[in-house]
Parts: C-alpha cells; sequence; structure tokens
C-alpha cells in the first residue's frame, strides 16, 4: 500500500495543528509522500502565510520597506518551530527570500514561498527527504503545466525516494522560474504525486469530514456523502462545492487513484471517497445539491431556427468575439438561451447583442439578468422514476419560479436556473424532498 497525503493550510497552521498531522502520517506507514500547503489561519482574524507573503511583496515590487511585513512572516514559521522543538533554522532560506524579493522575482515565487517553507519544517518534523517542487513539477515557457514531462521526471526521483515531502501549489519553468497553480494549487499538485508515486490512494486532509451533500450555510447540519464518483463531484465542484478543486480530480481520475477526503481534526471520521465507478448505490436519489448565483441569460427567438444551418455557431461567435465564456445553452425549436456569468457580460452586453443582430439576425432577443444555477447530481438518478418531477413539485410548493431547466444526456445531473432570490430556498426544497423526508 502506497499513499500520498495532502494538508491543507488550516491543517498546518499552527504547531499543534502540525503535531495532528504527524500523528496521522505516523500512524500508517503507507503515508509515504506528503504534500503540505503554507500556513493557514490560527483565528478567524489571523492571516494567511499566504496573504501575508502577497502584501510583503506587493510592498517590495513598489519599493517601499517590508522589513516589517517580512518579520512578521518569519516570527509565524519560528513559532511552530518552536512549538515542534525543533532545531532546525530557516535564515539561510529568508536571507534568499529577502534578496530575491528586492530583485523582484515576481508575485508566483514570492506566493510559493509559503508551501516551500513549511515543506521544510514538515520534512524535519517527519524525519522524510525534502523536494523542492521547482525540481519536479514543471511548467512551459507559456506558463502551462506540462503534465507528461512533470510525470516523467517526478516518477523517477520518487523511485528512488521512500518517503518524501514535496510543497504543493507550485513548481517552476525550464530556466527554474517559479510558477503557481492559479487554482487549487496545492491539491493539484497532491494529485500529481499521486500519479507519479502510483499511489493506492490519495488521501486530501482538511478541516471538514468530507463532501457534505448540501452548503452548510444554508442546510442545517446537511449529511455527508460517503462516495461519490469523479463525474458527480466535477459537477458538484463546477457548481461551488469547494472542499476539492476540480482540476485536482484530473491527474488521478487517469490512472484510477481513488481520493480520500478527511478532517484533521478528527481523524478516525471515514470522510468522503472519490473514485472512477462504482456499483454502489448512494444513500439517497441524489448524491449532492450545489450552485452559483450571479448569472444572467440571453434569449433569442427566430422563426425556422432550427432548419437553419449553422445558427449556432453564429450566435456563440458573438461571444467568442467578445471572449465571454457561456455556461449553458438550453434550446427549443424557435429558441435559444445563453447562460453566461453577469459580472463577465453586464461591460460587454451591448457589443454582444450587436454582434448577435449582425451574424445570426434573430427575431428578438432578451436578457435577464440577477439569476442563480442550481445542479441536482446523482448517479442513481437515470434509474429512479420521478426525479424531475419531485424536484419542481418542491419547488412549486416553496413558491420558486423555474426560470431554464437544462439535463444532461447522461442523465447524471440536472440543472435548474432561479432568481438570485429564490436560490436559498430552492436548495432547501430540494432538500428536503430527498434527503429530510426520506430520514
Amino acid at each position: 500500500m502506497k499513499k500520498v497525503v495532502k494538508f491543507g493550510g488550516s491543517s498546518l497552521a499552527s504547531a499543534e495543528q502540525f503535531k495532528k498531522v504527524g500523528n496521522i502520517v505516523r500512524a500508517d506507514a503507507s503515508r509515504r509522500y506528503v504534500v503540505p500547503s503554507a500556513p493557514g489561519k490560527r483565528h478567524s482574524k489571523d492571516t494567511k502565510v499566504t496573504d501575508m507573503l502577497y502584501g510583503c511583496y506587493a510592498l517590495a515590487e513598489a519599493e517601499n520597506s517590508f522589513s516589517e511585513e517580512f518579520a512578521a512572516i518569519k516570527a509565524r514559521y519560528q513559532e511552530i518551530i518552536d512549538g515542534l522543538s525543533l532545531k532546525l533554522s530557516l535564515e539561510k532560506e529568508f536571507q534568499v527570500i529577502e534578496e530575491n524579493f528586492g530583485k523582484k522575482a515576481g508575485s508566483d515565487y514570492a506566493a510559493s514561498r509559503g508551501e516551500y517553507l513549511n515543506g521544510i519544517i514538515m520534512a524535519d518534523y517527519l524525519g522524510y527527504e525534502f523536494i523542492d517542487a521547482a525540481d519536479v513539477i514543471r511548467f512551459d515557457e507559456n506558463g502551462e503545466f506540462d503534465a507528461e514531462t512533470t510525470n516523467e521526471i517526478l516518477s523517477k526521483r520518487l523511485e528512488k525516494t521512500e518517503y518524501a515531502v514535496i510543497p504543493g501549489f507550485y513548481g517552476a519553468k525550464k530556466d527554474r522560474t517559479v510558477k503557481t497553480f492559479s487554482r487549487g494549487g496545492s491539491d493539484v499538485t497532491g494529485s500529481i504525486v499521486s500519479r507519479a508515486a502510483q499511489a493506492d490512494v490519495y488521501e486530501n486532509w482538511t478541516d471538514v469530514s468530507g463532501f457534505l451533500l448540501a452548503d452548510p450555510r444554508i442546510i442545517y447540519k446537511p449529511e455527508r456523502i460517503e462516495l461519490i464518483t469523479y463525474k458527480e463531484l466535477r459537477e458538484l465542484s463546477y457548481m461551488g462545492a469547494s472542499v476539492l478543486h476540480e482540476d485536482a480530480i484530473f491527474p488521478v481520475r487517469k490512472e484510477g487513484i481513488p481520493i480520500n477526503i478527511r478532517n484533521t481534526n478528527i481523524p478516525e471520521d471515514e470522510g468522503t471517497w472519490i473514485v472512477g465507478s462504482t456499483c454502489q448505490k448512494s444513500k439517497y436519489t441524489i448524491t449532492g445539491i450545489a450552485g452559483k448565483k450571479g448569472f444572467c441569460s440571453v434569449i433569442l427567438e427566430k422563426d425556422m431556427m432550427n432548419s437553419e444551418i449553422g445558427f449556432g455557431r453564429k450566435v456563440l461567435q458573438a461571444f467568442e468575439d467578445n471572449d465571454i465564456s457561456f455556461e449553458h445553452m438550453p434550446s427549443g425549436i424557435d429558441t435559444m438561451t445563453i447562460l453566461v456569468h453577469q459580472d463577465e457580460f453586464v461591460h460587454k452586453e451591448q457589443s454582444v447583442v450587436s454582434g448577435i443582430n449582425r451574424l445570426a439576425h434573430p427575431d428578438h432577443i432578451e436578457i435577464e439578468a440577477d439569476l442563480a444555477l442550481i445542479a441536482v447530481v446523482g448517479r442513481s438518478m437515470k434509474s429512479s422514476r420521478g426525479t424531475a418531477g419531485r424536484i419542481f413539485s418542491a419547488l412549486a410548493h416553496a413558491n420558486v419560479n423555474v426560470k431554464m431547466i437544462d439535463q444532461g444526456s447522461s442523465e447524471l445531473n440536472i440543472i435548474i436556473g432561479v432568481k438570485n432570490e429564490d436560490f436559498e430556498v430552492a436548495i432547501k426544497a430540494i432538500y428536503d424532498i430527498f434527503v429530510v423526508a426520506r430520514i
């Protein structure tokens, strides 16, 4: 058995949290490769180290004094070192970082030092080898992650290393210029290491016991999802479920490596398992509910639209010309609706409308703002009769007007559009009909 374990910022915010992590890693000898984040918040009013680094570097870039802010960062790490009773000194590392800040090495370099320094501490604390991510995670000249080169380099390195700490969030170009992942960085690194190590399991440790069936800010103590497929997770992550970033799925999905989301503070909880496929049915008809506010719809009408070759392409060309991507595109015989992010669209709406009129010549265009999209996801939905009917019945009883419906051919999810003001009410109604009614 070989495991890669990634720990988030809240799991490594202090020496006390480090000790919890140490106990978790040492409790299982198969936890061979550790991917740490930078220290997160110790309390609600605290600042993440990554944010401290960004702020400090901004001062350096503006050629202002950053000595006070830099000293505060050094103190955060020294507090962890002292709390763990380590004899480690990071003074040389800090000297190099300070010099590079003065040379304006870049914001990616600055932000990456949080994970880099935490990785050194973690390796010393566990007695593991430290592998700098800049040596094994490769980006190309354009700053795009190079998956295959990385896998080749990292695989060879890990073949010679039984236990190691590899910092998350960053890598480097061939010329050693540090580059960070834009989103979900440490999660992605853990997935990359899992693929290269040919791990049996990728454990992702955070401050929650796995995925919840709905947002706990909307539903009081929602049920935990015990088992979820990669496809279901991607749908939920895309629509706002944020325990694990969707980009972290792809490297392990390709290799069929399961992910186990665990809670550092309650390590006895089994968490949520994320797998490629399963014969196990979910506890409820639906696996999860997630959603986002802030969309608008562009509704087109044109007689005989369905028989006009290239109509859809012409419409979408207007969005592409304005660098706007669309989310969903439900259509009828004579109508088409394009859902887009409102904040991206609002400043370019007239340019898009002009483009559509010029390219596609619709009979009528209508724009509706302040919409929310809700994804109801579940692998069991396609084998359960009346799922859509139950959803819309629940929404009708809650006096929620449905503005849009879109269901993929896989029958894995149903997307519902409602007004922003009905978002929370709609999620509660759907949760109640599928979960509360079954308890």
